[in-house]
């Protein structure tokens, strides 16, 4: 750091108030995430309209989430040691130049290929935003105020979701798919104009050298998972085809395994030395242990159901795509308002209050999707879906906050990179398990006659049904997460870069 930058400490750890450019900070992340992930929600909806407006079959469309997935399932487990080893600003400006160009790329491309393309490269500027922002927040709040802080994340988190599917709907019901890209763009260059002007760096960098083969052997770890597991979830499941891409993903997800194993061994000699590129030393913290076990069931659960929902309401129970956003719209907007709300009543009463009646919650509105078909009452699916908003609401500030709450300061980078790198693989196994039990069902009943309501019903319900019981888990461990005690509660040193000179 230079020597004559100018220095401002944050306030002590018992105010109230935030270091004014610690968050000026955290509102700057919180644009950016809100942009990648608005970005992300649009597209659910658009699929089925990608695949006929450029005449590609569903397993192909399909590619433009996966790759997106598999892209973020790269970069998200690189994200702990970059957080550390280079500058806020920089990590920043990067990733918004990366979504930027992705989006720009999106926009003007003329067929699959370059779309595609433009999705790998916005999902590489998404998959450092949200690790960044958090570890950005866990260092610059002080510890009695991060319940507060992370239900500001919740309803960025909340809110993006809300308006993603009923924009993407409008969009393409009239104006067509390339403006969810050209509405995406100009909010995304103005967030990064922002950025370049009033971003500030946190804390020190290191100087440790970045270890390739860790790099490596993540790409080959995670990417194999999520993409074996996106053969799974292809839409594909009883189509002539199938059978090989079961196969397929089958050796992948096993090839998967065996680099994760090696990743894991790599980590754990690298990390006597501080030099792992995800420090698995944050799996010591029982606390954390369970709150990340809780987000990936969670997670599998409902990026399952938020994958397979659109498709079931347009297919099954005969919904446009304006009118399937609209019964996400009441549910997603109330769970964003409730998110500082939810942040105060943890930083009063602890993640219990919150999380077991969120968790049932959740549960119970798997249950009722399951019993949804071709009769129900779009006003009875905006009540599911507001119970589910509810219990989201209430699960991810204790999760996010009572996680990395449990670690050290300088684990925070490692401990977010590992809760969103397993939340993201735990998303992919879940909108695999539930839309291939739909698929299956759904050509197996095309195959004896039966109309696509008819024959999808069935796949639907059974796959609401499995999530209903896999959400039960975050039930019962749910009453074992605890509040952690005031660790390091010492707000980073914020460093404004000197007028003139580059940041550090």
């Amino acid at each position: 750091m230079s020597s004559d930058a100018t220095h401002s400490r944050a306030p002590e750890s018992h105010s109230d108030a935030i270091d004014p450019a610690g968050m000026r900070v955290i509102w700057l992340l919180l644009v950016a995430a809100f942009v990648a992930i608005l970005n992300e929600t649009t597209m659910a909806i658009a699929i089925p309209e990608l695949n006929a407006t450029l005449g590609i079959p569903p397993e192909l469309g399909q590619w433009l989430t996966s790759a997106f997935m598999l892209t973020m399932a790269v970069v998200i487990p690189t994200t702990g040691f970059l957080i550390q080893r280079f500058s806020t600003r920089h990590i920043f400006l990067a990733a918004m130049i990366l979504f930027s160009t992705g989006t720009l790329i999106c926009m003007v491309s003329p067929g699959f290929f370059l779309l595609l393309v433009g999705r790998v490269v916005q999902a590489a500027g998404t998959g450092i935003m949200m690790p960044l922002l958090m570890t950005t927040m866990m260092n610059v709040v002080p510890a009695h105020s991060r319940g507060r802080m992370m239900g500001r994340v919740g309803l960025v988190i909340s809110l993006a979701p809300a308006i993603g599917p009923t924009m993407s709907g409008i969009v393409l019901d009239s104006l067509g798919w390339r403006w969810l890209f050209g509405i995406i763009l100009p909010i995304a260059l103005v967030a990064l104009g922002l950025g370049a002007k009033w971003m500030t760096n946190l804390g020190e960098s290191t100087h440790a050298p970045i270890d390739v083969v860790s790099i490596v052997l993540s790409v080959f770890a995670f990417g194999g998972i999520v993409y074996g597991l996106s053969q799974f979830g292809g839409g594909h499941g009883g189509e002539s085809g199938g059978g090989s891409a079961a196969g397929l993903g089958w050796a992948m997800i096993g090839g998967g395994i065996v680099f994760l194993g090696l990743f894991v061994w790599r980590q754990l000699v690298l990390q006597r030395g501080d030099r792992a590129l995800l420090d698995l030393r944050v799996f010591n913290s029982r606390n954390y242990v369970l709150s990340v076990i809780i987000m990936a069931v969670v997670a599998l659960s409902m990026f399952g159901t938020f994958s397979l929902l659109p498709l079931y309401l347009q297919s099954v129970v005969g919904l446009g795509a304006t009118q399937s956003g609209l019964v996400l719209l009441p549910g997603s907007v109330l769970m964003g308002l409730l998110g500082p709300v939810m942040g105060r009543i943890y930083d009063a009463k602890g993640p219990k209050t919150l999380l077991v009646p969120g968790t049932i919650m959740i549960a119970a509105a798997m249950f009722a999707y399951s019993n949804v078909g071709v009769g129900t009452s779009i006003w009875l699916l905006i009540i599911i879906q507001i119970v589910m908003s509810l219990g989201l609401a209430g699960s991810f500030t204790p999760l996010f906050s009572a996680s990395l709450g449990s670690l050290r300061r300088h684990l925070y980078s490692h401990g977010s990179a590992a809760l969103n790198t397993l939340q993201q693989v735990a998303g992919a196994a879940g909108t695999a398990l539930l839309i291939s039990i739909y698929s299956a069902a759904l050509h197996s009943g095309q195959a004896a006659g039966r109309s696509i309501p008819e024959a999808g019903a069935p796949g639907g319900h059974s796959a609401f049904l499995l999530a209903t019981i896999i959400a039960l888990v975050p039930v019962v461990l749910a009453f074992f997460i605890r509040k952690p005690e005031d660790q390091d509660d010492t707000p980073a040193e914020v460093v404004e870069p000197v007028e003139g000179s580059p940041a550090e």
